[in-house]
């Protein structure tokens, strides 16, 4: 079983930055891929960005594209989304999730694990 557990979320201003991070802890962890995804009130959850574990090719969708950069440490079992030029409709839930085979990489349904989401909110 993994546990991925998101830190970094908070209350930031338009413009500003912040950092998510997501532990991953349990038995050996070497997925195929870690996402990012995101659920604003009252939307469904959707793909925000997702890199692949061993070589890090990375996947990014056209709202975050440019502000946002995922990457990954292996060694930590780490993955972070840096988010930058925030904007108020980036105001979601975060989630992170991984991916044991290969799938699709914007498909929630392709995940095996997730965490428990952490909360950003982009004020004007």
């Amino acid at each position: 079983q993994v546990q991925l557990v998101e830190s970094g979320g908070g209350v930031v201003q338009a413009g500003d930055s912040l950092t998510l991070s997501c532990k991953a802890s349990g038995r050996t962890f070497s997925p195929y891929t870690m996402g990012w995804f995101r659920q604003a009130p009252g939307k469904e959850r959707e793909f925000v960005a997702g890199i692949t574990w061993r070589d890090g090719r990375t996947y990014y969708s056209d709202p975050v594209m440019g502000r946002f950069t995922i990457s990954r440490d292996n060694a930590k079992n780490t993955g972070t989304l840096q988010m930058n030029s925030l904007k108020p409709e980036d105001t979601a839930v975060y989630y992170c999730a991984s991916q044991n085979l290969v799938g699709p990489i914007a498909r929630l349904q392709a995940y095996d694990y997730w965490g428990q989401g952490t909360q950003v909110t982009v004020s004007p």
